[in-house]
């Protein structure tokens, strides 16, 4: 949803009525994980995706359909589905897709609501009914310190909260089962948890030509963004006009003065032992999911050999991805900025960085 979030705003305020078709379970492979949204207008526009392409033109007519009926309906597109593969799934996985109407004013309140909340990176899991024995859409909005929406039952509402608040903690989404009054270990309602955080941080270190597209790519990867240099006449804002933010001061102690979580990823483009030892030392004491290094294999040993004696323990130095990025014989700024952004996908999904077509199973990874 957050890639929408400005249709969505100005469908609410011009009282457009649209459908929202949403991925809420997939088996096998698949192009779009859980949570892949599209929407529809009653007016026939179209934005967001739900497979990349695959089912999009039967997710439209379905959508249309909802729209006339005001009633939600949970779709299910898969390989073995005739009348799916004649919409284009041939990837070989199958997805459900939930599509939702938003006709009326309450409706579209409701969810401006939620998209409020989002744009302004609260923590926040919405609920929502797939199937089974309670009301298909019912939705239960679920934050740190409050809820709204009910799901049918008290029961139902008490344990989907529950796990709700535990998935937020973990920045994981899914589906559930349970019984119609929230009993566990039954199956007789199936319920959507998904979960949004705030952006995930990328914080680049060196205000080179290398940092300008580095920042330039994590931010369309969905990154927030922060530049970092001590050196005030390269840390600027006319030099980095894509970064959230661009910081003027000594890199580590930034580093340990700002919020690092386990998904932020730290690119240290610097190449400077004055630097580099005291800000990767920093580093390694953070949570941090991703920190690349960019230098030679030269400047590598010899970072590694500092940072030994700054008294980094093997472990930590095995977490250092450097030379930084794949081999992908990148050349410019921009080129090496892709392989940065390539390494770090990897390093998140578990991918093996090889040419797909080197390879048999499955292409689509999910989060190790």
């Amino acid at each position: 949803m957050r890639e929408l979030l400005s249709e969505l705003r100005d469908w609410h305020d011009s009282g457009t009525p649209f459908a929202l078709a949403t991925v809420v379970a997939v088996r096998g492979s698949a192009p779009r994980a859980p949570g892949a949204v599209m929407a529809v207008t009653a007016d026939g526009r179209v934005v967001g995706s739900v497979s990349g392409g695959c089912v999009e033109s039967d997710v439209y007519e379905v959508a249309t359909e909802t729209l006339a009926t005001g009633s939600p309906r949970l779709r299910t597109y898969g390989i073995s589905d005739d009348e799916a593969f004649g919409v284009g799934l041939t990837c070989g996985g199958t997805i459900d897709v939930l599509v939702q109407p938003y006709t009326t004013a309450d409706d579209r309140d409701r969810l401006r609501e939620l998209v409020d909340t989002v744009a302004a990176g609260e923590r926040v899991a919405v609920a929502t009914v797939v199937s089974g024995a309670a009301p298909t859409g019912a939705r239960r909005v679920v934050l740190a310190d409050r809820v709204t929406g009910s799901l049918g039952s008290e029961g139902l509402d008490a344990a989907v909260t529950d796990d709700a608040r535990g998935l937020l903690a973990q920045g994981a989404t899914g589906s559930h089962r349970y019984g119609a009054h929230g009993e566990r270990r039954m199956e007789d309602v199936t319920v959507f948890v998904q979960t949004y955080a705030p952006a995930p941080r990328m914080l680049v270190f060196g205000a080179i030509d290398h940092a300008a597209a580095t920042a330039r790519i994590g931010s369309f990867l969905g990154y927030r963004v922060t530049v970092c240099d001590a050196r005030p006449a390269f840390a600027t804002r006319e030099r980095f006009p894509t970064a959230d933010e661009v910081v003027c001061a000594w890199p580590h102690t930034y580093l340990e003065s700002t919020a690092v979580d386990a998904r932020t990823v730290v690119c240290v483009l610097t190449h400077d032992p004055k630097f580099d030892v005291p800000l990767l030392a920093a580093a390694l004491r953070t949570p941090a999911a991703y920190i690349g290094v960019m230098g030679s294999r030269r400047t590598h040993e010899d970072r590694i050999a500092r940072l030994r004696e700054a008294g980094v323990d093997e472990a930590g130095l095995a977490r250092l991805a450097s030379p930084v990025g794949l081999d992908l014989g990148a050349r410019t700024p921009e080129e090496t900025a892709v392989s940065i952004a390539a390494e770090i996908i990897q390093h998140r999904w578990g991918g093996t960085g090889r040419p797909l077509g080197e390879l048999t199973g499955t292409i689509h990874h999910h989060r190790p």
